[in-house]
């Protein structure tokens, strides 16, 4: 069973930056792919950045493009985000997935492309 696991969350003035890291384990030959999700409360969780571990194709929300950027390590199963410039609408729990579909121009902000998921590392972004 995989396992996925968020850490690097966190207290940050705005405009500051974080780093956040996931890793993979445990049957992790099935996974193609792995992304970052952010919920606050009572709001549906919601798509922010994503990367095929074949060619390295990346996604992103329009809202964080510029100012985020998504990383593999493929041979160690992680994936790391780094976000600058963070902004007070950036507080959210960030939720990392991996999944074993291929991700299209068309399906990567699907919540059900993803068939794993961490527990969720807390952003705050204070203004």
């Amino acid at each position: 069973q995989v396992q996925v696991v968020e850490s690097g969350g966190g207290l940050v003035q705005a405009g500051g930056s974080l780093r956040l890291s996931c890793a993979a384990s445990g049957g992790t030959l099935s996974i193609v792919d792995m992304g970052w999700f952010r919920q606050a409360p009572g709001k549906e969780r919601e798509f922010v950045a994503a990367i095929n571990w074949s060619g390295g194709s990346t996604y992103y929300v329009d809202s964080v493009k510029g100012r985020f950027t998504i990383s593999r390590d493929s041979t160690k199963n992680t994936v790391n985000l780094q976000m600058n410039s963070l902004k007070p609408e950036d507080t959210d729990v960030y939720y990392c997935a991996a999944g074993r579909r291929e991700l299209t121009n068309f399906n990567y902000p699907s919540f059900g492309v993803y068939d794993y998921w961490g527990q969720g590392t807390q952003v705050t972004v204070s203004s």
